[in-house]
């Protein structure tokens, strides 16, 4: 199967892409073709649409239609050159304030916060009106005014990837600041990028419309688009016709720029995806098991490839999950666990290619595009890190409940009960509390409680769990192994259980695989594993490599909890 990617040929993108070159096709041609008809003075004036004229003619006998067909050409060539101005100055000052020292990385954010708060069209006017009127004047102003807000939102990007641990290694490094900004910068933040530059593009062209409309931008004997608006004022309670040609131009134009730029938005946002997924996958969504199957995860021969497929990152997978077992998967980083498990999810990254013979979570093909609704009630996912789960400026009730409240349409307030039920069962006090506090409020432990609350709260039959305890110390992870036990005990929820700790693995799994460089290589039990009964050498090279405690001298050599060993009963593990 193919590396899956998201479609950019939706309606709003083609219909865009079409307009648009229908306006490029003019811009080219009518200039060509009916250049006499728009420059000619003829005694034809001030004539009503007709057959040889559609839109009329104006006082000087020439031809409204061809004039504002020949206009389009100087408008949008105009408006090419202002929104390359605006987005080659902007890019470059937005990287700049971040590759410059403190100090003048904070003066700058300053100016340009000041400086967006003036109107770009104003500031545009005032450019205008100190050069002589024409159209380059038109295109520096424009272009100049445009400069800072698109340089605002190049420094709100570059300042992510500024902060990033690959950027500032680089930098630590030694990397110069035009390798820092082409191989990293301007890469990570290409496609947001290419998104505001269509807008920006509808935005001058309205505006240098604007200019040429009031006398400070196209001067005779050229036109535009907006130096033929302002020519038919004259006109515009006799002849209003005169008036439409330009007017539609414009509007089609900046139409057509915006439906590009939301094509392309829509492109990246991969909620949008998965809404405009094609009807022939969805209907694919669903699978039935094989007669005498009673695993609710089946993978058969799942390979996993890099972006373009030149590189196969899973080699032929095999694995199931039957319901109500917990099955881990275990391997050193980088042996293929989370590719596996996102396959198992759908989550696989939409530039990585996945191919199987069967990927199944109970009816659901997931090779096909499963409804969003069903993937939520069927499966929970619990990642690795508490603490960038959720959303720091928000409290933890609404984040809790999302899920309930938009794809199984549970009210708000029965949503917010089923919730706090699920954080008691999991050993947090005071839930009502805990969901009006923000995540910072709550420590690593609760947070991670809280993440499995929210994980259980649908009842899912499979729950994924990727490295859930490896940031939390050992009593805390106690308490959540334990909670995983119960989850299964009283739902009968199949786990898969992600590690590189074969010491925490073995005390909660009923099956153990172990993955390497993208392959099975073992598979036992967990009584298997807790006997030491290993044949692998790999299996056995990641078992003694689990600590174990010094019996003798009472000294813990950073060791494995049973989950029997647990805290006190009734404390909150902060």
């Amino acid at each position: 199967m193919p590396a899956r990617r998201r479609t950019l040929w939706r309606p709003a993108f083609t219909t865009g892409v079409i307009a648009m070159a229908v306006l490029v096709l003019i811009a080219l041609i009518a200039p060509l073709l009916v250049s006499q008809a728009a420059h000619e003075f003829t005694g034809e004036v001030a004539l009503p649409p007709g057959a040889d004229h559609p839109l009329g003619t104006n006082d000087f006998g020439q031809d409204n239609l061809a004039r504002a067909l020949v206009a389009t050409r100087l408008t949008l060539v105009m408006t090419v050159l202002a929104t390359a101005i605006s987005v080659a100055g902007g890019l470059a000052a937005g990287i700049a304030i971040w590759l410059s020292p403190r100090v003048v990385r904070e003066w700058c954010l300053r100016l340009l916060e000041t400086a967006v708060a003036y109107p770009t069209l104003i500031t545009a006017l005032i450019i205008a009106a100190i050069l002589l009127p024409g159209a380059t004047t038109a295109v520096i102003a424009l272009g100049i005014a445009g400069i800072p807000g698109f340089a605002r939102v190049t420094a709100n990007l570059a300042g992510r990837t500024a902060r990033a641990e690959y950027f500032l290694t680089a930098r630590f490094l030694g990397v110069g600041s035009w390798h820092l900004a082409t191989r990293h910068m301007i890469p990570s933040m290409a496609e947001p990028l290419l998104v505001l530059s269509t807008t920006i593009f509808a935005t001058v062209l309205v505006e240098i419309s604007a200019l040429s409309f009031v006398g400070l931008g196209v001067q005779q004997p050229q036109y535009d688009l907006g130096s033929l608006l302002n020519d038919s004022l004259e006109s515009l309670y006799t002849q209003p016709v005169e008036a439409l040609g330009p007017a539609v131009m414009i509007v089609l134009a900046s139409v057509a720029a915006m439906l590009i730029g939301d094509g392309l938005a829509a492109h990246a946002n991969p909620r949008a995806a998965r809404r405009w997924a094609p009807r022939a996958k969805v209907a694919e969504a669903s699978a039935v098991p094989a007669t005498g199957d009673t695993a609710l995860v089946r993978v058969r021969d799942l390979r996993v490839t890099s972006a373009g497929g030149e590189t196969e990152l899973v080699h032929g997978i095999d694995l199931h999950v039957e319901p109500g077992e917990i099955v881990g998967l275990v391997g050193e980083s980088g042996s293929g666990k989370s590719l596996t498990a996102l396959s198992v999810a759908g989550l696989l990254a939409d530039e990585l290619g996945q191919s199987a013979d069967e990927l199944r979570v109970g009816a659901m093909n997931m090779l096909g595009t499963p409804a969003a609704a069903d993937l939520a009630r069927e499966i929970a996912l619990i990642y690795q890190d508490p603490g960038t789960t959720f959303n720091p400026s928000r409290t933890m009730g609404p984040q809790l409940t999302e899920v309930l409240r938009t794809h199984m349409g549970v009210p708000r307030k029965e949503a917010r009960a089923r919730v706090a039920e699920a954080l008691e069962t999991v050993g947090i006090t005071e839930p009502e509390l805990r969901m009006r506090q923000h995540p910072h409020q709550l420590s690593g432990g609760m947070r991670q409680r809280a993440m499995i609350a929210a994980a259980v709260v649908t009842r899912p039959s499979l729950l994924i769990a990727d490295e859930p305890t490896t940031a939390l110390d050992v009593t805390v992870q106690v308490g959540v192994l334990r909670a995983f036990r119960a989850l299964r005990d009283r739902l009968g929820t199949a786990i898969l259980f992600i590690s590189h700790d074969l010491g925490v693995v073995r005390e909660l799994c009923d099956r153990v695989v172990v993955m390497r460089a993208g392959e099975v290589v073992g598979e036992l039990t967990g009584a298997q594993l807790a006997a030491g009964e290993v044949s692998h050498p790999y299996t056995r090279t990641l078992l003694d490599a689990v600590p174990e405690i010094d019996t003798e001298r009472g000294l813990a050599a950073g060791a494995d909890v049973p989950l029997e060993a647990t805290a006190p009963a009734g404390k909150e593990a902060r």
